[in-house]
C-alpha cells in the first residue's frame, strides 16, 4: 500500500495534484493547514480514500485534532503537530508514541521534511508541500507487514 502524506498546503493546490499524479498513491493523508485545500484535493481524486486532520490556521473544533488508523496491521497516528509542541521538541510526541503503542507518527507544522526512527515508532513530517520555492510531500508503504517512509521534493 502506497500512501501520500501532505501538510501545509497553505492554499497551493496545483502542488498537491502534481505530488498525487507523480506517487499515484492508495490513499492521501493531509496533516493540516489548508482543510480547504484537503476537501479540494479529495473532489479532484474521489477514488482515492481521503483522510485529514485540522491544523493550527484551520478553525475546524469539531473535527478532532489527531486521528488514530489501523492501516494493515500498524498502528498510525495522524496530527498536525501543534498540539504536541513539534516546533520545539519531539519529546511529547515521543511519549505518545509510546503511550499508544504507534509505529507510525505522521505530524506536520515545521515545515521541515523529518523521517525518523524513534525506539519502536517511525516518525514522518512531510515537509509543506504548500512551500512556493521547495516543497515536499511524504510517502509511506506498507509491503508484506514492513512499514517504510520517505520524503520526497517537488521539484
Amino acid at each position: 500500500m502506497k500512501i501520500l502524506v501532505l501538510s501545509d498546503s497553505h492554499g497551493n493546490l496545483s502542488h498537491m495534484e502534481e505530488a498525487v499524479l507523480r506517487v499515484r498513491p492508495r490513499m492521501i493523508l493531509h496533516l493540516g493547514d489548508c482543510w480547504r485545500d484537503g476537501e479540494k484535493i479529495h473532489d479532484l481524486f474521489p477514488d482515492i480514500p481521503f483522510r485529514q486532520v485540522p491544523g493550527n490556521c484551520d478553525y475546524r473544533p469539531a473535527e478532532p485534532a489527531e486521528q488514530l488508523l489501523f492501516l494493515e496491521d500498524k498502528r498510525v497516528l495522524m496530527c498536525h503537530g501543534h498540539t504536541y509542541g513539534v516546533k520545539q521538541t519531539l519529546l511529547n510526541a515521543g511519549y505518545a508514541a509510546e503511550a499508544q503503542n504507534l509505529d507510525l507518527f505522521l505530524f506536520g507544522h515545521t515545515h521541515k521534511p523529518l523521517v525518523d526512527m524513534r525506539g519502536k515508532t517511525l516518525f514522518l513530517n512531510p515537509g509543506s508541500i504548500g512551500d512556493h520555492f521547495r516543497p515536499f510531500y511524504g510517502v509511506v508503504t506498507i509491503e508484506n507487514g514492513r512499514l517504510d517512509a520517505r520524503t520526497a521534493a517537488l521539484d
